[in-house]
């Protein structure tokens, strides 16, 4: 398959979250509610499932089959989905990915697997994301993290990765530097046919818009989407003005997500989407623990000042 032959993953990404019940199964009903939220954002793209928002790392391989199934039903029709790959080794992913692709997905989202932390060559990479595109025949996104962890792809890597596998037509840029990132956008959106840098920087967003992303892939799409579809609209425009404007709302928001320890991040946006009304609880999978009752406080005032709440606590949609 050719790199022009599919969905060329681009434009606004939301990554959705996954409730649970106070046992800590997964609640569907409450997910469901949660989808159809989302999806009902104008403009979107696509819905991201089975990634750090879903706390895939918790999920048995037949949850994540149900989560898909789930996602199916509920918005199938109306969005592509893109379904995550996190894995250890290459043999499981690609069991995920042909799981996925059985399962009606759009697209993949190819995580780096964890031995890498110890360090890779260019052909383990390579070798990695053959074996994904070998079980499943959908447009691939590699999830590009901080080089200093080793589990980044250094640009050359990146090269190679997609003159070997012309499924991987965009990359989710974690990279964590603006100045690869930059060089990263440059050069695989010159590519011919192009490869999208879809950003996740999403506590430094307008930034890494104006750089020229194609797309932006994030989780705090589960609780801002529509303001997301505004702000990329807004520089894919040209209109700054505009563009600072709908950051202004964004940064309290990015503030109280992105903070120390990033590994809770996803956890505030569940406790922000109770305080909106639209998760019955902020339940989370061991190892992650309920924040502090101050730090909830701190996303409620976040919250008010992006205009998502009243002083009241009363929800309002981003307008």
């Amino acid at each position: 398959m050719t790199r022009d032959a599919k969905w060329i993953p681009r434009g606004v990404i939301p990554a959705v979250l996954l409730p649970f019940h106070e046992d800590l199964s997964i609640d569907e009903p409450s997910f469901r509610a949660h989808l159809r939220d989302v999806a009902s954002v104008e403009g979107l793209s696509a819905i991201t499932i089975n990634a750090h928002s879903t706390e895939v790392a918790s999920c048995t391989f037949d949850e994540q089959k149900r989560v898909l199934a789930i996602t199916q039903n509920e918005i199938g029709g109306r969005l592509p989905i893109v379904h995550g790959v996190y894995a250890e080794g290459s043999f499981e992913a690609a069991r995920i990915a042909k799981m996925a692709a059985e399962g009606g997905a759009g697209a993949l989202l190819v995580f780096p697997p964890g031995p890498f932390t110890m360090g890779q060559r260019p052909e383990m990479a390579v070798e990695h994301f053959r074996r994904v595109a070998g079980a499943a025949d959908l447009p691939i996104i590699a999830f590009q993290y901080p080089l200093s962890g080793s589990q980044g792809y250094p640009l050359a890597t990146l090269l190679k990765i997609i003159e070997a596998v012309p499924q991987v037509t965009a990359i989710k840029d974690w990279c964590a530097s603006p100045q690869l990132h930059e060089r990263q956008i440059r050069t695989l959106q010159s590519l011919k046919p192009p490869v999208s840098v879809l950003t996740t920087h999403s506590s430094w967003l307008l930034g890494s818009l104006v750089l020229g992303c194609n797309g932006l892939l994030s989780g705090s799409g589960s609780v801002i989407a529509d303001l997301q579809v505004k702000l990329f609209k807004a520089v894919q425009a040209n209109d700054l003005a505009t563009a600072k404007e709908i950051n202004e709302r964004i940064w309290p928001t990015a503030e109280a997500f992105y903070s120390e320890p990033w590994v809770d991040m996803h956890n505030r946006m569940k406790e922000a989407l109770v305080m909106m009304g639209k998760l019955p609880r902020a339940a989370v999978r061991p190892p992650l623990v309920k924040i502090p009752q101050a730090e909830i406080e701190r996303i409620r005032r976040a919250l008010i000042a992006a205009g998502l709440l009243d002083h009241a606590g009363k929800a309002r949609r981003a307008a």
